[in-house]
């Protein structure tokens, strides 16, 4: 085959016109990457790798809106009205479950109107809300006493602790108890296995700072006055007021560390009213502390 004849300033191709449909193709693929780049700043790339994965209810509600501490409140009040009756007053505790409880349900909540008991002190615990994030359990532990009766009159019986799940939903206007809470055991439970170490003890500090504690524990239970004389400068310790008086330091154990802090713990005997004796242990914080004279002290700077 032979090559075309060229005419002269003639090049080897030739160029046809774009059509208007490709010019706005490539405009509006450029004008949708800036978009795109301006979407990721606004809102963060991050969010499009690890999405929000909150549950949410039916009506787009996050289950972390749900107000826990209301729930703990309402759901304390309630437990303590529903452990509280009296059948020399039956009518008070359907009163007194009446202020939580939703409209509608009965207010007896399953007593059946004999027998006498009361509650007075409450600890709410943990919320569990259901999925929906409309309802919930509150976990409270309540202190009760029973009545036993004796003819006319009631015996008290021992103080006991109690422990309920009360079922609350949130209205829109606010928490209520939506059951009667059902007993629920409190039983005790070993210690995790993966509790973390109080780290390698320090025998020869343990040694030397053995007097200072004993001063410290001393101080700690007389008089704010004793405990600032005795801690490091700045630390905020209150002391327990004349509430006991320290009877013995049982152990001492300072551990390693850096040069300025370190952990110690301290097992205590305090000496209460009469004859009673009570044995505590502490986890405390040393600092290390230079005099103007250049001598140096470890310190106690926290309890706890």
């Amino acid at each position: 085959m032979r090559e075309p004849i060229l005419e002269p300033n003639q090049t080897p191709w030739s160029t046809e016109p774009e059509t208007s449909f490709s010019i706005w193709g490539k405009r509006f693929l450029r004008g949708l990457a800036v978009a795109v780049l301006l979407l990721a700043a606004i809102s963060g790339v991050r969010s499009w790798i690890r999405p929000n994965t909150t549950a949410t209810t039916n009506g787009g509600v996050s289950q972390s809106s749900f107000p826990s501490d209301e729930a703990r409140a309402v759901a304390t009040r309630y437990a303590v009205s529903y452990l509280n009756w009296d059948e020399g007053n039956p009518d008070a505790r359907p009163a007194q479950i009446g202020l939580d409880l939703a409209a509608g349900l009965d207010a007896r909540a399953g007593w059946n109107g004999r027998g006498k008991q009361t509650a007075d002190k409450a600890y709410p615990g943990e919320v569990k809300v259901d999925s929906s994030g409309v309802t919930a359990v509150v976990d409270v532990r309540v202190q009760v006493r029973a009545f036993t009766k004796s003819g006319r009159s009631y015996l008290p019986g021992p103080y006991t602790w109690q422990r309920v799940s009360v079922p609350v939903a949130r209205s829109t206007s606010r928490v209520v108890a939506s059951g009667p809470p059902t007993y629920i055991a409190d039983e005790r439970v070993a210690l995790p296995e993966n509790m973390p170490p109080a780290g390698q003890p320090d025998d020869e500090l343990t040694a030397v700072t053995m007097k200072d504690a004993e001063a410290f524990f001393s101080a700690y239970a007389e008089s704010d006055a004793k405990v600032e004389a005795v801690t490091a400068p700045g630390a905020a310790i209150r002391s327990l007021n004349g509430v006991v008086k320290l009877g013995d330091l049982k152990s001492w154990q300072v551990y390693t560390g850096n040069d300025n802090e370190r952990r110690a713990t301290a097992a205590v005997t305090w000496d209460g009213a009469g004859d009673t004796t009570l044995d505590q242990t502490y986890s405390l914080t040393l600092r290390r502390t230079v005099a103007a004279d250049g001598a140096q002290r470890w310190q106690v700077a926290a309890v706890g």
